[in-house]
């Protein structure tokens, strides 16, 4: 571990391991095989590069995304790592090129597709080579009822089948128990040691806010704490998201599209802007993210509501990855609900596979209608026993939630609904509860029922809210042809009997327009020779990124930055103390670090 520690601070610039990276290091390198669940940030790539360059031969690094494939090399080449690709994106003779130096032991590392590692091609030339390890990235890939199911990775059991020697450590940062037990059986990890690191991302707020005005809220918001920031919008639609990233650009904003029905070739070019160039916010559907190494996303926003708190934690995790405050920024209605119920009601999979997806969207409800810490909440769902205190970091912990008796507006919900034929949407029950005499109302006579005007002491605003939670909590559900009909359910009879009361949440005051996140680059926060500073420094970062062709995080993260800021190092031994600078680097641009920080 001397040496090990030794490649951290001189290769990689980090003076000590965090958390679990040394026992997982050590284990790996001794020839170990292991499963490692650490949230994002954590520093997982660290658990197989650092054992990689301790053991003799080529790590086998497989990876499902082109992009954070290239990403992660040029990161590696900057540090003077020797690291390749093999994927679709090189040409016939590149390829060549890369196995011949695979087998002439030219790499610390190889990043591989699961499609080309699976060929009977790659696999004899494994045969052929020195290989240190395996180490397979997105473990939670192999989960047949994850939200990244990819196929591939049911059929990476091949690497312990054919080559047992060989250790292995798979990772991910979002598994829950089920999803363990599903990678550890697949991938025939039976003998492998569990790291379980900590989910929690305490830098990140969590936010889960009425839906309203959808793009208002999110263009208020943007303004409001991440203005000329880069951030992620997720939208369920590939339509939203073309029209949502066409609105916000209209409004000013640096916005780009990016889903699965636009060619490879723009879903290319905007990806790469957005890992480049600072500033962007990408609109997409989950087809965007995973295994997105950009550091400085300042914020994650979702429009629609995520199927799963596990496709939830995995799309929020791409804010803060660099350890600084982060936002997670959720809209949340009674539509999302009823969306998303109708999705798994009119899906084709099997029965066990609708049980499995509507239990995840009950805790995903559960977690948007908490009246206690949103981030234990999400804790406690992974398994993950906390004995702390609230975080005080999410608008639950910051803005708590009035909870009310709400059994008698409830049973007047429910009673509107079944007198109705429990054959209308909400819009509709809400204007026969409210006395609104709309012609659909007096079309099928509803302004004559008992339940006609009941609640028209209360605003649509406020009914809006009892159904969704009231959809929530399993007191209705939504028809299956799709018509966003509203139907009782039987939990819902001891209700109506006076058996069992009914508490629901009042919805928590938005966090105010003016409220700023705190972060060391808020020019509130620096004085004017540390602006000067961080300007000249970020300026010389973007020079040198455009020069060496790969985004400005590859040659310095934010946080590097900040450290330079704050500790405005005078000689390259002092330069050297600073976190995220390793020997290379000094080598490479300590001279021109030198001059900026002298001068300032």
């Amino acid at each position: 571990m001397s040496r090990a520690l030794s490649i951290l601070k001189e290769v990689f610039g980090y003076p000590d391991f965090r958390g679990q990276q040394a026992e997982i290091i050590s284990h790996l390198a001794g020839g170990g095989d292991c499963l490692v669940l650490m949230p994002t940030g954590g520093g997982k790539s660290l658990c197989y590069q650092i054992p990689a360059l301790l053991r003799q031969g080529t790590a086998i690094v497989v990876s499902p995304l082109i992009a954070l494939m290239q990403n992660q090399v040029a990161a590696l080449h900057e540090i003077g790592v020797r690291a390749a690709v093999l994927n679709s994106s090189l040409s016939l003779d590149e390829a060549v090129n890369v196995e011949q130096g695979l087998i002439q032991g030219q790499y610390d590392l190889l990043y591989v597709a699961p499609e080309r590692l699976l060929t009977a091609r790659f696999l004899n030339l494994i045969a052929r080579s020195q290989i240190a390890l395996f180490a397979i990235d997105e473990a939670h890939c192999v989960s047949q009822w994850g939200h990244d199911f990819r196929p591939e990775y049911i059929q990476l059991s091949v690497l312990h089948e054919r080559f047992p020697a060989i250790p292995r450590i798979a990772l991910t940062a979002t598994a829950d128990l089920h999803t363990r037990q599903e990678i550890v059986e697949r991938l025939g990890l039976d003998t492998a040691k569990i790291f379980v690191s900590s989910f929690d991302r305490p830098n990140i707020r969590y936010q889960i806010i009425d839906k309203t005005n959808a793009r208002n809220q999110l263009l208020n918001f943007i303004r409001a704490q991440h203005r000329s920031e880069a951030g992620i919008v997720y939208c369920l639609s590939r339509r939203k998201v073309e029209e949502t990233a066409a609105w916000l650009s209209e409004q000013g904003l640096r916005a780009l599209p990016y889903h699965a029905g636009m060619s490879m070739l723009e879903r290319g070019q905007n990806q790469e802007r957005f890992l480049r160039e600072e500033g962007i916010i990408m609109v997409a559907t989950i087809a965007f993210g995973m295994g997105i190494d950009k550091p400085d996303v300042r914020f994650v926003a979702h429009l629609d509501l995520p199927k799963s708190i596990e496709g939830y934690y995995q799309e929020t995790g791409r804010a803060g990855r660099d350890g600084q405050a982060a936002n997670a920024w959720m809209v949340y209605g009674l539509n999302d609900v009823i969306q998303q119920r109708r999705m798994i009601e009119e899906s084709v999979a099997h029965d066990r596979f609708k049980q499995v997806a509507t239990r995840k969207l009950e805790a995903m409800l559960s977690l948007c209608e908490t009246t206690t810490c949103r981030r234990l909440r999400m804790l406690h769902y992974f398994g993950e026993a906390v004995e702390a205190a609230a975080c005080g970091n999410c608008d639950v912990c910051l803005n708590p939630p009035e909870v009310w008796d709400a059994t008698v507006e409830v049973q007047k919900a429910l009673s509107c609904v079944y007198r109705t034929g429990q054959h209308f949407g909400v819009g509709h029950l809400i204007d026969v509860l409210r006395g609104n005499p709309t012609e659909r109302v007096k079309q099928w006579h509803h302004d004559r029922l008992s339940t006609f005007a009941v609640g028209k002491d209360q605003p649509e605003k406020f009914w809006r809210s009892v159904f969704r939670q009231m959809v929530a909590q399993g007191l209705l559900t939504t028809d299956s042809e799709g018509y966003g009909a509203l139907h009782l359910t039987e939990t819902c009879r001891s209700v109506l009997k006076g058996q069992q009361p009914v508490f629901l949440r009042l919805q928590t005051k938005s966090q105010r327009a003016s409220e700023r996140r705190e972060g060391v680059t808020d020019s509130v926060l620096l004085s004017a020779a540390e602006r000067y500073l961080w300007e000249k420094l970020r300026y010389w970062r973007a020079k040198m990124a455009k020069e060496h062709g790969v985004p400005a995080y590859v040659i310095f993260h934010d946080s590097t930055l900040q450290e330079l800021v704050r500790l405005c190092p005078q000689t390259e031994d002092e330069l050297r103390l600073v976190s995220g600078i390793g020997v290379r680097k000094v080598d490479k641009y300590g001279s021109d670090l030198m001059a900026i920080l002298r001068s300032a």
